[in-house]
This record gives C-alpha cells, sequence and structure tokens, in this order.
C-alpha cells in the first residue's frame, strides 16, 4: 500500500508541465547523443551540469536522467545501422544488428531495440521502486574479491560469446586486458607502456578503440572491394516491424535480459555493459528454434536481449545512488554533482527527508521510456533512409562525424591519428577473421579487474585464497570454471563450429 501511496506522491510531481518539459529535453538530447559516435551521455551531462543551477532539483534530476537513459536508447541505433557502437554497452548490438541491417532487416532490429529497452525500462524502474532497500544489500556483499570473479565470468562469457575460433577469441580478449593496461597505474602513479608519449599517460580511450576498430575498419574493408561490391546494403529494405514470428522469437529474449539487467545494473562498475554481454551469451546458449536465423548473422534476439539488459540495467542504476549515495558509474557520479548544487546529501535519507525527489525521478522514468519510444518508433523510417545513401557519400559522413566525435571527449588531435591507426588494426581483424567486440570487453574490464585484484590482494595481505574462500567469489569463480570445460567438451566444440559456419 505504502509503494502505492509513494508513486502516486512521485506521479503528481512528474506530471507538473514543467517536470513533463524537462523529462522530453533530456531524452530527446540523450537519444541525439547517443545516435552521434563517441559524445556519450557523460561529456553531455557534464558540459550541462552548469545549467541546472537555475533549475528546481527534481527538474534538474529529471532532464539528467533522460539524458542517461535516452542515450542507452540512442547508441543501438548507429550500432544497427552503420556497425558503430554509441555506447559501449552497445557493442554486443553491433554483432546481430549490423547483419540484420545489411540484409534488409533494419527497420525490426530497430523496433526490437526499441521496444525491448521499453519494457526493460518500465520493470528496470518497477523493480526500483519495490526493491530498492533489498538490492543495495545485494550490492554490498560484493567486495573486491566477488567483483574480481565477476570479470573474470565476464570474460569467459565472451569467449563463449565469440563467432569463430576460439584461440581467436582468447587472443583478442588478451590484446584487450593488455591495452587496458596503457597509462598511469593506479597504486604508483607510474606511467606504463605509454612509450613516453604524454597522450598516452591517460590511457586510450574507449571511444577512440570503438570508432576505430569497428567503425574505420569496415570502411576500409569496404573501400578495399571492388566498387560493384562496395554496397553494404545490397538488400532491399524489408518492413519497418518485426513479424509476428519475430515477435515470438524476441519475447522470452526481452524477458532474460532484462531480469539480468535488473540484477547486474545494481552492481558499481560496468553492470549495464556486463549485462548486456551475458545477456547475448545466455541467448547464445538458449536452443535455435526452427526457423530462426544463427547468431552473428543476423538474429533478432540478438539485437532484443542485449538492449533489454542494458537498459534495465541503466533504470537499477539508480539504486545505489539514491538509497546509499555511491554511485555506479560516471554517470551517477555527475548525478551525485548535481544533487550536491542544489544541497541535497545523497543516501538513505533522501527517501525520508524529500520524498517528492526521489518518487518524482522514479515516476518520470516511466514517463521518460513512454516518451522515448513515442520519439523513436516513428524515427525508424527515417533512420533506414540513411541506408539508401549511396556509400560514396555515406562513408565520408561516418568518418567525419567519428573524428568529431573523438575530437570533442579530450579535445586532442592525437586521438584522430590513433583512430586511424585502430581502423588500420580493425582491418586487419577483418582479414583475419577475428571479432572485435571480446577485445572491447576485454579492454573495459581489463582495468577494473586489476584495481579490485590488486585491492582483495591488499585487504587480505597477500592471501590469494580469499577468491575461494569467500562463497560468493568461489561460487562465480566455479560458474566461470564450469563454462570452460563445458565450452572445451567435443560435442559443443563440434556444435559450435557448426553454428559459426559462414553462409
Amino acid at each position: 500500500m505504502d509503494l502505492i501511496t509513494n508513486l502516486s506522491l512521485g506521479f503528481g510531481v512528474a506530471f507538473t508541465p514543467i517536470n513533463l518539459a524537462y523529462a522530453f529535453l533530456g531524452c530527446l538530447l540523450g537519444t541525439l547523443i547517443g545516435v552521434l559516435p563517441g559524445v556519450g551521455p557523460v561529456a553531455t551531462i557534464a558540459m550541462l551540469l552548469p545549467a541546472t543551477y537555475a533549475l528546481p532539483p527534481v527538474s534538474a534530476l529529471i532532464m539528467l536522467g533522460g539524458i542517461y537513459y535516452g542515450a542507452q536508447y540512442g547508441g543501438s541505433t548507429t550500432a544497427i545501422l552503420v556497425n558503430l557502437p554509441g555506447e559501449s554497452s552497445s557493442v554486443v548490438t553491433t554483432l546481430d544488428g549490423y547483419q540484420m541491417a545489411r540484409k534488409g532487416r533494419a527497420g525490426p532490429a530497430l523496433a526490437a531495440a526499441g521496444l525491448g529497452s521499453f519494457f526493460a525500462g518500465c520493470v528496470g524502474t518497477l523493480i526500483l521502486a519495490a526493491f530498492a532497500p533489498p538490492l543495495t544489500e545485494l550490492a554490498f556483499k560484493f567486495g573486491p574479491a566477488e567483483y574480481f570473479s565477476l570479470m573474470v565470468l565476464g570474460l569467459i562469457g565472451a569467449v563463449v560469446l565469440a563467432s569463430g575460433s576460439l584461440i581467436k577469441a582468447i587472443a583478442m580478449i588478451i590484446l584487450g586486458l593488455l591495452m587496458g593496461l596503457i597509462g598511469t597505474d593506479v597504486n604508483s602513479g607510474v606511467a606504463r607502456y605509454s612509450m613516453d608519449i604524454p597522450e598516452l599517460t591517460d590511457g586510450v580511450g574507449f571511444v577512440t578503440i570503438a570508432m576505430g576498430v569497428f567503425g574505420y575498419g569496415e570502411i576500409i574493408a569496404n573501400l578495399s572491394r571492388p566498387a560493384d561490391q562496395r554496397e553494404v546494403f545490397t538488400s532491399k529494405v524489408q518492413g519497418l516491424f518485426p513479424t509476428m514470428q519475430d515477435f515470438k522469437h524476441m519475447l522470452p529474449a526481452v524477458l532474460r535480459g532484462t531480469i539480468l539487467g535488473s540484477l547486474l545494473g545494481v552492481l558499481p562498475g560496468g553492470g549495464a555493459l556486463l549485462a548486456a554481454f551475458a545477456a547475448y551469451t545466455i541467448e547464445k546458449k538458449t536452443k535455435l528454434q526452427p526457423g530462426e536465423v544463427p547468431f552473428g548473422q543476423g538474429n533478432i534476439r540478438g539485437v532484443a536481449a542485449p538492449e533489454s539488459a542494458n537498459n534495465a540495467g541503466a533504470q537499477t542504476s539508480f539504486i545505489p545512488l539514491l538509497t546509499l549515495g555511491i554511485p555506479p558509474n560516471a554517470v551517477m557520479a555527475l548525478m551525485v554533482g548535481a544533487m550536491t548544487i542544489h544541497n541535497i546529501q545523497p543516501g538513505p535519507q533522501v527517501m525520508t527527508s524529500n520524498p517528492q525527489l526521489f518518487w518524482g525521478l522514479i515516476a518520470s522514468m516511466w514517463i521518460g521510456n513512454l516518451m522515448l519510444v513515442i520519439l523513436n518508433l516513428p524515427l525508424i523510417g527515417m533512420w533506414i533512409k540513411l541506408l539508401t545513401v549511396p556509400y560514396r557519400f555515406l562513408f565520408p559522413a561516418i568518418v567525419l562525424f567519428c573524428a568529431i566525435g573523438v575530437y570533442s571527449t579530450n579535445n586532442n588531435t592525437f586521438d584522430i591519428w590513433l583512430v586511424a591507426i585502430f581502423g588500420l588494426i580493425g582491418y586487419i581483424f577483418i582479414l583475419l577473421g577475428c571479432e572485435p567486440a571480446p577485445l572491447l570487453l576485454g579492454f573495459i574490464l581489463g582495468p577494473m579487474m586489476e584495481e579490485n585484484l590488486r585491492r582483495a590482494l591488499l585487504l587480505s595481505r597477500g592471501d590469494w585464497t580469499v577468491f575461494a574462500t569467500r562463497p560468493l567469489s568461489a561460487g562465480l569463480l566455479a560458474a566461470a570454471l564450469l563454462l570452460i570445460v563445458i565450452v572445451l567438451l567435443p560435442s559443443v566444440k563440434k556444435k559450435r563450429a557448426e553454428t559459426f559456419v559462414e553462409e
């Protein structure tokens, strides 16, 4: 009963004209930012933070929240249409979404991403409203040892996720982990593997690698082909919305992705990103239905599940922020900044001392998700029009947007050269038949794994058994080991090889 009373208070706050206007503005900005390669929600919220001084606290947070989950939506658009993940959590969407676009099914892919995201966002918000305190307790049980084990499980999952050779997938993950080590050592403050290049002391940016390997690599591969074979989208566009068969396949995937995203989104670090990878891995382990396209060749479940997972994760990542005052990621850290600007101390007391803010923000998420669907579904036709643009005009535009996006993150021309180098590396990966998604996961999780490994060993005074003696950590490592055993079984290896045979 309390929940209904609280939500009615929240909707009363969220449904005021000013808050509806700021929710819409946030969603619109978020979608546009997600679509632009390289310009993520972190940079946008950081730029808009001073502008929130003049706004009422609830309106400011509603707008910033809209930008965050709007960018999750928008990131999938470029991932599907031009193989460019706008957000780190959209990397997995490129695997099947882009293949669907190439086969003329960009419309169903965009609709699956939008509808899956809407459902997951609504469920995530409901979980946020109903289970915030117990889920926070779950997050509290995760110490450095548990985080390290969870990330090991994530990397093993990425090996399963990669199409083709297991050796190549492992090599890509190791390369990603090594690239993640470039920069300044967390503990000693010493620059490592930076080759005395000042720009590399801060490490290599995710955007730089993603744009180069995915975007530029694909462009170079296309330009290396004869002009008559260069068009990427050879198939005619087949409908704008999913068929009944598509809905039948994607509904269970959306449910699985939503549950996984809701749980993993609570965890500090890469919750939404891990959820997207884990959701895709689970879908690949689920038996293909009759008439279903293999994964990596344009399976709609490969779009619906990770998109649902990252959106559910985006909503539940507000739980540690609102109940404990702990920001689980960079965007939430900026939200703490916005709350501090308005003299609001994030933490357990927000719910009691400022219920209008707490429940108003939660109610605005429902409204925001609805606005995003209303905004995005009519735009599908417009986005698909992009695919009819001749490739000779499309590729210079992609190169230009990538360069602008990469430059805007650090205002540094060195990053543009770096993208070009990674573009060549991406082209080599295409020639060698290597899947770049595990490399990106290794790159993102590498520094987080190292930090938690060192922290766990510092706390246990160098005792390595800490990973096996803590029940949750041991359980996660056991799951990772089981996954390795399953993948190495001869029957599974044979089945895997059959699944990934190129058409």
